[in-house]
């Protein structure tokens, strides 16, 4: 028997459970520092005088960084390894934010948001990746979910570390606060194993091995021997096996799924970051005070966890395609309601279901997109069409500033957010395969 067949038959148990928790925690601070600079953005405005195409940039640079990021960390990732990407990158978007708690000027701000954004969009197709290539393919959806779900606590934190500690001590502690993930690298230095399929890509078979026996004591399994003489055959995907350029991703046989993959990543990131990076300066806009506006976030931050949770379900019980196109559907309706305005109660409802939807579409997305490559070229796949939905991220709070600067409607920015995803679940419906239950070998060759 073959590592890889070792490691897919080892149950779930302890290490799999290890592995979520610590590169979860990665995710949260991840997300954490994402979502500060949303809830900084409307005391910043006031503090530096920003105009709302100031504010867009703001949002948008760290867009920038984390497309560069995705694209490079990724490649780096398939070359160097998934476990030393993923520490770097934590280390660089902590260190960077704390950076933004002593920017002087809107122009070193936005230095350092670009820095923060670089390692945030590296990170987190690294850690997706490692995590799939360590999940049994029974499971392997519900825990890149369940991975995802930490992002929502991540924002939830955020919001909460700039509800109580910007009105006290400025909007330099919050990010100053958002330094402290960098102490976490050592953590994952301990905790963390190298993708075993990586390792034996790069041939390093007893590294693999000395991995894969480890888990299986953890998780009470009989170490079984190995068939030496199937060692090469190890080695997954052979389309891939001539390298890990970019050129692979447009091969025929990944073409179809790369289009569809950066197609979705564009509408998810757009409608994603262009309606959260701003929700705060919106509901201020649209009549709210500050500090309710934050309550109003916090409660629909809070909705996005029954959301990961009803995906995580629903990924591996009727697959990735059509719990996929349902919450992208689900959210643009909730998009067009909540852009109709109303009461508070009205305005909360519909944005509770809207961040529900969206976040457990995430989940699916990052569940869905490292399946569709190979090991030579899973990470840099995943960085790539992170980084095209990145352009959706840069395009969409620049766009929304503008049409707020020329005094656009409530209504029709979020109309426009509808049509982004419907428009998104039907390019899935159509062209997106379905990979639910099978082994990572497979799907390559669907």
């Amino acid at each position: 028997m073959g590592l890889i067949q070792r490691l897919e038959r080892i149950p779930v148990g302890k290490f799999h459970y290890c592995l979520l928790l610590v590169t979860g925690l990665g995710w949260m601070f991840d997300a954490m520092d994402t979502g500060i600079i949303a809830f900084v953005l409307p005391t910043l405005a006031k503090v530096w005088a920003l105009t709302t195409p100031q504010m867009g940039l703001i949002g948008s640079m760290g867009l920038v960084g984390m497309a560069i990021g995705a694209v490079l960390a990724g490649a780096l990732a398939d070359r160097f390894g998934r476990k030393r990407m993923f520490m770097a990158t934590l280390a660089l978007y902590s260190l960077a934010t704390g950076l933004c708690g002593l920017a002087w000027s809107f122009e070193s701000l936005l230095l350092f948001r670009f820095l923060v954004g670089f390692g945030l969009g590296g990170q987190l197709p690294v850690a997706v990746t490692l995590v799939t290539e360590y999940a049994p393919p029974a499971m392997r959806g519900r825990f890149i979910v369940l991975l995802e779900s930490f992002w929502g606590v991540g924002w939830l934190l955020a919001a909460l570390i700039s509800y109580f500690v910007i009105p006290r001590f400025g909007w330099q502690a919050a990010f100053l606060l958002g330094a402290l993930p960098a102490l976490y690298v050592y953590h994952i230095f301990q905790r963390v194993p190298e993708s075993v399929r990586y390792l034996l890509q790069q041939g390093r078979w007893q590294e693999a091995e000395d991995i894969v026996a480890a888990i299986e004591r953890s998780c009470g399994v009989r170490s079984a021997s190995i068939d030496t003489a199937d060692g090469p055959e190890e080695q997954p995907e052979p389309e891939a096996a001539a390298g890990s350029s970019f050129g692979q991703l447009l091969r025929p046989v990944f073409l179809r799924r790369t289009l569809m993959l950066w197609t979705l990543w564009f509408g998810i990131v757009y409608s994603y970051y262009g309606i959260f990076t701003w929700l705060p300066s919106l509901l201020v806009a649209d009549g709210f005070t500050q500090i309710k506006s934050f309550e109003y976030v916090i409660l629909m931050t809070v909705a996005q966890l029954p959301g990961y949770v009803a995906a995580a379900y629903c990924v591996e019980r009727f697959g990735r395609k059509p719990t996929l196109v349902l919450f992208l559907l689900s959210c643009a309706v909730c998009a067009w309601f909540f852009g109709q305005g109303g009461s508070v109660a009205v305005v909360v409802a519909w944005g509770c279901g809207m961040s529900f939807f969206n976040l457990g579409a995430w989940g699916v997305v990052y569940s869905y997109t490292p399946e569709l490559y190979p090991t030579a070229i899973r990470a840099m796949g995943s960085g790539w069409a992170a980084a095209v939905g990145r352009a959706g991220g840069i395009l969409a709070p620049v766009l929304v500033g503008t049409m707020l600067a020329r005094q656009g409607s409530f209504s029709d920015i979020f109309l426009m957010f509808t049509g982004v995803m419907v428009g998104a679940a039907l390019v899935v419906a159509v062209f997106g395969p379905e990979t639910k239950g099978l082994r990572l070998d497979d799907i390559s060759r669907l």
